[in-house]
Order: structure tokens, then sequence, then C-alpha cells
């Protein structure tokens, strides 16, 4: 069954939904991540996606007070997956220390793929990369900075060191409810024998069922944040389609 992850991006403490991750483009939905998580895990999600915008921009953790409270109240009932600043095989492993599933290593895996293999060997299936495409390239550093290569590129490179998962956005789509970028996504996943999850710009009940077609199947999964926080997606809808494609 495709996994539907909701999201919390963190910032300054809070939960927000940026706009083409342009940090003066966040909405405030919440002011509590525990009390956010906390809804989601009590609407039946099983997965939760956690970014720390600010330590994204900075590279170290800046919302850990925050990705703390999110742990103590659902760490034993989902399963969590954290990116943005984890850049040292120290951070990886304190936050996997903490409870998390999964780290997400971005920045770094353009920077120091050979830190994203090392961890990888030393903490099998919770090492996941993340790739941020902007018009086609892979974007660093909180997304401020663009790189040289394209998403399939870099995703190749750690085809075979045992990562568990690519959680693929696509930036020009993110917080806008264009819809994921299927194509793109989908052909990702073709080119690469690791589980790709869909992130940036899911819309609707639409994207949800689309995440069940058949050559969808290859997907592990979709995030989905503003769609939520805005009431645009149904959950009992979402994961009941979800279920049935099981």
């Amino acid at each position: 069954m495709p996994t539907l992850f909701p999201a919390i991006d963190l910032k300054d403490g809070q939960c927000v939904r940026l706009k083409l991750g342009l940090m003066d483009q966040a909405t405030v939905y919440n002011d509590d991540p525990g009390a956010q998580a906390r809804a989601f895990r009590d609407a039946g999600f099983t997965h939760l996606h956690v970014v720390d915008l600010n330590g994204a921009f900075e590279g170290r953790a800046v919302n850990a007070s925050a990705v703390d409270a999110i742990l103590s109240v659902v760490g034993g009932a989902m399963k969590v997956q954290l990116g943005g600043g984890i850049r040292t095989m120290a951070d990886i492993e304190h936050w996997l220390e903490r409870g998390l599933s999964r780290v997400i290593l971005g920045t770094v895996a353009v920077r120091d793929p050979e830190l994203v293999r090392e961890a990888a060997r030393r903490f099998p299936g919770r090492i996941a990369v993340g790739i941020d495409a902007k018009g086609g390239l892979v974007a660093v550093e909180g997304w401020a900075e663009s790189s040289e290569l394209t998403a399939v590129e870099l995703a190749r490179q750690f085809e075979d060191a045992g990562v568990a998962a690519i959680v693929y956005t696509d930036i020009d789509r993110d917080g806008i409810l264009a819809g994921i970028n299927w194509d793109s996504t989908i052909a990702l996943a073709n080119a690469v024998s690791i589980p790709i999850i869909a992130s940036g710009g899911l819309a609707s009940i639409a994207d949800v069922e689309r995440l069940t077609q058949p050559d969808a199947a290859i997907l592990e999964g979709a995030i989905s944040g503003r769609a939520l926080y805005d009431g645009r997606l149904d959950v009992q809808e979402a994961l009941a389609l979800l279920q049935g494609a099981a």
C-alpha cells in the first residue's frame, strides 16, 4: 500500500508551509508542533515527514526542541522521518538515538556522498536521501543554491549504497497546490531501484488517486502539506483510497 506522509515543516518553532521554497513566503498553521503531530496520529496516519527549515538553511539543528516535542507525542505510534540541517555522522546518530525512524540527508548528499554511504552501511534501512530539484537541477542549502546535477544523476550515485528511500521534491510545485509532477517523479523511480517518495504540489484527492495507478505502484508514497492544512484533502477518504489499493 502506498504511504501518505503528512508534513510538518518547522520554522522558528512553528508549523508552517512555504510557497516555492521561499522562507519569506511562510504561512503559519500551528504554533504547537506536538499538537499538530498528535492530530495527524489521531487522524489515522502511520508515518510523519518533518523538516527543520531553519536547519536546512543554517546547516545545523535549529528546531530540535520542536522535533523532540513531536517525538514525545507520537514516537511510538508513528514512523517519523526528519530532514533539514543534518550534515554529520554525529547529527545522524543523535537523531536516530532520539527515536526517529529515519533521517533524510539532502545537501550533504551532494557535498559529501561518502558520508551518506557510510551512514547507510551503519544504519540499514534508516537513511533516506532528499533530492530537491528546481528547473531540473538539484538544489542545496535549503534550496538557496543550485548544483549542476540532475535528480537522476544524483540518485544513481546511491544506487548500490543501501539507501532506504529518496524523497523527491519538485520545488517549482511546492506549496502551490499545482499537483505532483508525476512525469518526473515516475521517471526517477524507473531510473533507479531505490524507493521514491513524491513531494511537492499534492493538491487534492486526485493526486492520491493517481498514486494508486499501476505506473505509480513503483513509488513508496507521497507527502502532503498544504492540502491537508487547508482542508482540501479529506483524510479519511485519502486513507481509505490507499487502503483499497493495497
